[in-house]
């Protein structure tokens, strides 16, 4: 009973989410709309899927089902329809109808939307209220593709990371995608809340450049506003030290001191008391002097164990922490009995994925068994046959003619 009320709770329960969707950033907007309950639909052409089925390794032994492709489309259900024909494009409209598709995604190239009758002209004539999302590189005007790197460059992400005497570089995740990805995903809830509240559906268009640069939020006023030069700082912060990175007998530690108290803090510890200098009293003189501060602190910690050294800052409450590995993080306790798991019954195979953010979600998805993600068509019978109540002749008809 109290997992039917726990599953009963998940917000977007009764949401039908139909996604022609491939790559990372909608797949990963998706994702998290079946975490909240929604029934995802992947939408993919039978002779051209999804390219990322088959990136990574084959774990499962099945063409179409490697790594790259499984994190992000757990709890999905795949079908097949090929929309460069006139029959695939009045099953759309039937799917959209008979399944009361609340949302219409895709990341097709803004140019081809009519040409597979996936514009939000033609579908909002064929259901008042959908909300339409369209996810494109530089906006639906321009027809460029967009790939991480690509906008991580542009929009000027890269040229703030690295070492300031370094080229740029992309940090470690695709944070373009991903950042597009979230925005996508709040403006459908927004869209969703409009639609309860007015009745009225929506055309969303995200521009992943843009919802790049609006990350820029600490860094482009400063440039545009104030005239400060930006530059890359490494791991240093660009507006307090000490911050960095600090060898120690056996590795390193990362220490973040955020303001004067702290720094006085710091150098009440027995190993630092030789920099408790006047000149250091303030953030500002602390900047002034960077480079050899951090030198001289160097010079101190990589006398001392990274474990005694981090016990030493803990107890002085000096905001600090060792470097992790994935494995170092997945074994963190506050990680490790918290991430979501899907399985597939067939081979055996488990997908270990990040936990959500709220500890509510936390609580409520790790009891949840999570759907693995779909084979190719995996619910074409489902949907086409259950929902759209063709029989399966005409079910194989239209795969022997590459419609599904």
């Amino acid at each position: 009973m109290v997992r039917c009320i726990a599953l009963a709770e998940r917000a977007l329960k009764g949401v039908t989410v139909l996604t022609l969707e491939q790559a990372l950033t909608l797949p990963y907007t998706t994702y998290k709309l079946a975490l909240e309950g929604a029934t995802v639909i992947r939408l993919e052409n039978p002779l051209m899927p999804d390219p990322n089925r088959f990136v990574g390794k084959n774990v499962l032994g099945e063409e179409g089902m490697n790594t790259y492709f499984l994190p992000y489309n757990v709890g999905k259900k795949s079908i097949t329809l090929n929309l460069a024909e006139g029959e695939g494009r009045e099953l759309l409209k039937k799917i959209i109808v008979k399944l009361n598709v609340d949302v219409f995604a895709t990341n097709q190239l803004p140019h081809r939307y009519k040409k597979l009758g996936i514009d939000y002209e033609t579908l909002k004539e064929v259901k008042e209220d959908i909300i339409w999302v369209g996810v494109t590189g530089f906006g639906p005007d321009i027809v460029e593709a967009a790939y991480d790197p690509i906008l991580q460059a542009r929009a000027g992400v890269m040229d703030l990371t690295g070492e300031p005497d370094g080229p740029p570089m992309i940090p470690g995740i695709p944070i373009a995608d991903l950042v597009a990805g979230e925005h996508t995903y709040s403006e459908i809830l927004k869209a969703l809340y409009k639609r309860a509240v007015t009745g009225k559906g929506s055309r969303i268009d995200v521009s992943m450049f843009h919802s790049t640069v609006s990350w820029l939020i600490t860094k482009l006023p400063h440039h545009k506003s104030f005239g400060q030069k930006i530059v890359r700082t490494g791991n240093r912060h660009p507006f307090f030290t000490p911050v960095d990175v600090f060898p120690t007998k056996d590795g390193y530690v990362y220490i973040a001191i955020g303001n004067d108290r702290q720094w006085e803090d710091f150098t009440q510890l027995p190993p630092f008391k030789e920099l408790r200098e006047d000149r250091y009293a303030t953030n500002e003189g602390r900047r002034a002097d960077a480079d050899n501060l951090i030198r001289r602190i160097s010079q101190i910690t990589v006398n001392l164990g990274s474990q005694e050294l981090l016990n030493m800052l803990s107890e002085a409450r000096i905001p600090s922490t060792k470097i992790s590995t994935l494995e170092d993080v997945c074994n963190d306790p506050l990680v490790s009995d918290r991430m979501l798991k899907s399985k597939d019954l067939k081979t055996g195979v488990e997908i270990y994925l990040p936990p959500p953010s709220t500890m509510e979600a936390q609580k409520e998805l790790t009891k949840l068994p999570l759907g693995f993600p779909p084979r190719l068509g995996e619910h074409n019978e489902e949907i086409y046959c259950e929902k759209l109540g063709l029989s399966k002749e005409e079910l194989k008809r239209l795969k022997e003619k590459k419609i599904i």
